[in-house]
């Protein structure tokens, strides 16, 4: 599956991805605003195992943003359970050499209509660290609403951050 944006693509997942996944996700940069299951360094052996297990997702929840041929970052959803099994994350990063390029809000819109047409959900929301506007942005951007703040709730390298709820309702999609 491919779902074509400007400048980009969302598509599936090849082991031949593995040397720029790599290559992307082993920048402190990047994994300094994600959750800690997201190692640094970053391995190509992470690569080969995380490729390996999106290979054989099924349905497609997590996507390779492409540029030209190239991994250039990922975007998914993690669908939940119990009482939020109706409420899924999204969660995405880009390499840094793409950041400012505009694909994120781009790829976060794409994504929220792949979810809401093809998953038996009602929202999406995303976690976002205090120390990451430019991800807050990207939701504002996809019109995902800052629903609030919890206070303290996060741990990333021995600093203790706040997180920032956005969510997005299925039935208050913009036009």
């Amino acid at each position: 599956m491919e779902i074509k944006g400007q400048g980009f693509s969302l598509r599936g997942w090849r082991i031949d991805d593995a040397a720029s996944l790599q290559k992307h996700a082993d920048n402190i940069n990047v994994s300094s605003y994600l959750f800690n299951r997201f190692p640094h360094p970053y391995t190509m052996g992470n690569a080969v195992e995380w490729i390996s297990r999106m290979m054989k997702q099924d349905p497609l929840l997590n996507f390779v943003i492409d540029v030209d041929g190239e991994l250039a970052g990922v975007i998914g959803i993690d669908m939940r359970n119990d009482i939020y099994q109706k409420a899924p994350l999204i969660g995405y990063w880009l390499g840094e050499t793409y950041w400012g390029s505009g694909i994120m809000p781009q790829a976060v819109k794409l994504m929220v209509n792949y979810a809401f047409t093809h998953m038996d959900i009602v929202r999406l929301q995303a976690g976002v660290f205090s120390n990451n506007p430019r991800s807050m942005r990207v939701l504002e951007k996809a019109d995902f609403v800052k629903e609030g703040i919890l206070k303290s709730a996060i741990i990333k390298y021995g600093v203790i951050l706040d997180e920032h709820v956005y969510g997005l309702v299925k039935w208050v999609i913009p036009s």
